[in-house]
């Protein structure tokens, strides 16, 4: 199976399935003489893990990481970097009424198609559990950056058609988990956790967006021609499940302008450095960073998995009703603000590492 391994000089490669023995992953690329924070690599797993509010699956994994190379007494050595968590909690015969049927809109025809043979527990290796390796390694990416100064934050922006009521921007971790929503406005998280304790009782499941801003970023991170930052960003993003779309900047509301209205007029600020009077671009012209806060907003669909009958067919073609089982999100919006941070990050080291090397 192609396609496990993300990234140039910073590269991600993960493996297992959400009803394996474990999951895990190899980072190459790490510069030697990073000092580790392994604690802090922790807390992000936290943020993503299962069974951490009411608003989440009920399965409890710790998602206790465990090194396995590539770290000598608390600093990088510069060699790959192992890692593994363990799967402690899955229950594989919540899944044996799909070993020959195929759930609506999800990846259990397709990777039957593909393949021939799946693994029916969990959704396998399309399960959402991967993407706690993408997090771990976002959180190491988190570090290498915090010395150039860059840093992300995500949040809920809407769940349904809930909206907090300003546009993208920076907030810090506190204000944004102080609320099981991760949406930093209070009163628009009560709301928004209204709606998904609503959906979950019905057996139903919602969707909606997440917002994350960059800053710090250096101007000049990108790469003509196929792999601008944008590029690379949206290979990143989309790759994660459920997102179905993604914008950057004044995205589509940007379609609506005219360029007099659209175009971001550079000028000089106090200090000096090149600015822009506005930032429709979100952070990116011509497919290289400049200088800007990066903008991007991601859009999220309802879980496929409802705790309601459902029509689908069989191996054999036949029409079947699919009953709801197994245990999961109602909303994925709250757990998936961490692993977009991650992605995101790991798109910013990889560049920043190409950088590096772009100019005696």
């Amino acid at each position: 199976m192609a396609g496990n391994t993300f990234g140039t000089l910073f590269r991600l490669t993960t493996f297992g399935e959400s009803h394996g023995r474990a999951i895990g992953g190899v980072i190459d690329g790490c510069p030697s003489g990073l000092a580790l924070d392994t604690e802090a690599v922790q807390a992000e797993l936290d943020r993503r893990r299962p069974g951490q509010s009411h608003l989440t699956t009920p399965r409890k994994e710790r998602d206790t990481v465990e090194w396995l190379s590539g770290i000598h007494e608390g600093i990088t050595t510069g060699a790959p970097i192992g890692f593994m968590l363990r799967n402690e909690d899955s229950k594989s015969g919540d899944y044996d009424h799909l070993q020959s049927a195929f759930r609506p809109s999800h990846a259990d025809y397709t990777y039957t198609a593909k393949y021939g043979h799946r693994d029916h527990r969990g959704g396998g290796r399309a399960s959402a559990r991967e993407t706690a390796c993408r997090v771990a390694a976002g959180a190491i990416a988190r570090q290498l950056l915090a010395s150039a100064g860059i840093e992300v934050s995500a949040y809920v922006e809407r769940v349904e058609q809930t909206a907090v009521p300003f546009a993208p921007m920076f907030f810090d971790r506190a204000a944004v988990d102080a609320s099981p929503t991760r949406c930093p406005d209070p009163a628009t998280a009560a709301s928004m956790a209204t709606i998904i304790e609503t959906v979950r009782k019905e057996g139903d499941t919602v969707g909606g967006t997440v917002a994350l801003v960059g800053r710090g970023i250096p101007a000049g991170l990108g790469e003509p021609v196929f792999d601008k930052f944008q590029a690379t960003l949206a290979h990143a993003l989309w790759s994660l499940p459920a997102v179905k779309s993604m914008e950057i900047g004044a995205g589509l509301n940007g379609t609506k302008m005219r360029g007099s209205a659209h175009n971001d007029a550079f000028q000089t600020d106090e200090q000096g450095q090149v600015r822009t009077a506005t930032n429709h671009s979100g952070g990116i012209q011509g497919g290289i960073t400049n200088g800007e806060d990066l903008v991007v907003r991601l859009g999220f669909k309802p879980v496929s998995t409802l705790m309601k009958p459902q029509a689908s067919v069989n191996a054999d073609g036949e029409a079947i009703t699919l009953d709801g089982k197994g245990r999961h999100d109602p909303c994925v919006l709250p757990r998936a603000v961490p692993i977009v941070e991650a992605m995101a990050l790991l798109v910013l080291a990889d560049h920043w590492l190409i950088n590096r090397a772009a100019k005696l």
